[in-house]
Formats: C-alpha cells, sequence, structure tokens
C-alpha cells in the first residue's frame, strides 16, 4: 500500500447496486478517497492505473470478475472482490498471476480478497456453522436471495457447505443420513457432500439458514442482510486490510478477530 495516510480506491461496477453503495459507502469515510468509478465497455487495468488507485473493489458479474482481477493486479493494485462465481481453477490462477508479480515487486506484495459475502452477520453465521458442523449426524443450508441474482446457490451458501464438510471430514463425520432415492432434483444442489438449497423471492435481499439436526434435537443458524448498506463496514474493512495481506485471501472472517 501507499506510503500515503489516504487509501486511493477504485469501484469496478460503480453503477450496479452493490457498485453504487461501495461508491457512497468510500466517500463517506475516513482516510478512503474514491479516484475513479468503472463500468461495462471501461478498460479497467487502464482506468485503475490512470487513477492511481492502490485498491480496487470488483462489484460485478461471474463473466468478467476474473479477468478484471487479473487487469487490477497489472495495473499495480490490490483488489477487493465481492462478485460469486469463482472455483478451483479461477482462484488458482490468480494466486499463479499474485505470484508472478509478487516475485518482481519484492517487499510489497499484492494481495486480493475475495469475500463470498460482506455481512458481518453472514460471516459470524459461517464461523458458527464450521464450529458446530462436527457435533451434528445432519446439516443442510438453505439460502434466500432476490431473483436478480444470476447465480446459484449463491457463493455465501458454496463457502458455508465447504466450511461445514470440511469440519465433519476433520471430525471423521460420514454423509448425512438420506435415504432418497428417486427425484435427487428436489433435493439441491451438492456442494463437498451438503445439501444446499436455492430459493429466489421478489422482496427478498440475501439471507441464509444452516440446518443442524441430531437424534431429538435441532440448530438453526439464520441470518438476514436487509439492506446493502450492511455490507458495508465489511467492505471497508477489506479495503483497509487487504494492503496488509499479501497473496489471495478468501473469506472475510481472515481478516477479522473470531478466535
Amino acid at each position: 500500500m501507499s506510503t500515503s495516510s489516504v487509501v486511493r480506491v477504485a469501484v469496478i461496477g460503480a453503477a450496479g447496486r452493490m457498485g453504487a453503495q461501495t461508491c457512497a459507502a468510500v466517500e463517506e469515510a475516513e482516510g478512503l478517497e474514491l479516484v475513479a468509478r468503472l463500468d461495462a465497455g471501461d478498460d479497467v487495468g487502464a482506468g485503475v492505473r490512470d487513477s492511481g488507485a492502490h485498491v480496487a473493489v470488483d462489484f460485478t458479474v461471474p463473466a468478467v470478475t476474473e479477468h478484471n482481477v487479473h487487469a487490477v493486479l497489472d495495473a499495480g493494485a490490490h483488489a477487493v472482490v465481492g462478485t460469486t462465481g469463482w472455483d478451483d481453477g479461477s482462484r488458482g490462477r490468480v494466486v499463479e498471476h499474485l505470484e508472478r508479480v509478487n516475485a518482481e515487486r519484492g517487499d510489497e506484495g499484492l494481495g486480493v480478497l475475495i469475500a463470498p459475502n460482506f455481512g458481518l452477520s453472514a460471516v459470524l453465521a459461517m464461523t458458527f456453522a464450521a464450529k458446530a458442523a462436527r457435533y451434528f449426524e445432519s446439516a443442510e443450508v438453505v439460502e434466500l436471495h432476490h431473483p436478480n441474482k444470476v447465480d446459484a446457490p449463491s457463493g455465501t451458501a458454496r463457502h458455508t457447505a465447504a466450511a461445514i464438510a470440511a469440519a465433519r471430514a476433520d471430525a471423521g463425520l460420514g454423509p448425512s443420513p438420506d435415504a432418497t432415492q428417486d427425484g435427487w432434483e428436489a433435493r439441491g444442489a451438492d456442494v463437498d457432500g451438503v445439501r444446499v438449497h436455492a430459493v429466489r423471492l421478489r422482496g427478498l435481499v440475501a439471507h441464509e439458514e444452516i440446518l443442524f439436526g441430531n437424534a431429538g434435537e435441532q440448530l438453526t443458524i439464520r441470518q438476514d442482510s436487509f439492506d446493502r448498506a450492511s455490507f458495508m463496514p465489511g467492505v471497508l474493512l477489506a479495503v483497509r486490510e487487504v494492503g496488509s495481506r499479501p497473496g489471495l485471501t478468501v473469506g472475510l472472517e481472515n481478516v477479522l478477530d473470531l478466535s
């Protein structure tokens, strides 16, 4: 990050709902300066480079987000990414790019922080779920979003399910019991062995229920985001922290003190 006390920020996807909210939050935040609003058709690399941005925040669509991150790195800036649709392959390519760029830069390495969700309630729900997973025989995830969302299941739900699956594996648990033989399409997506159900309904913003069950008991962890303003504290935290974390960081929980 620059030695300047002010962090210069570019927002990619600035005309979108999350992008516009991010622009407003950056403009109001102490120690941050909005230096570029970039949208479809803009040259992301040139926009980041010419504006002198230290950090670029990407809230675009899955089809272009990886390309944008590579352009941001080539422009010499850190990236904070809220767009979903990432997989092992795309994350791996970013890691390789970071290793190459940071080997050339030396002691001031670039960082990329990809967060499936910036809502503090969502991050805490995912963290609590990973801790609870080892104690329950059954686990499923339900995510509920507005009908304009283009991907399903959501990145948050995939991240949650993957963390639950890892905790179950560490605890030596087998698959959740399920006698289904027909109609598997009604059982939701399979994310590392955890069933994930996606609801798309007018009036919703972003919501998640994580369901755990044992014989005679059930634990439900639920978080609700009613307004996109709830994501802004997490976005601003990521913008401030990414410069001190060279390489790839996945999940906002990694910059929160949740030990």
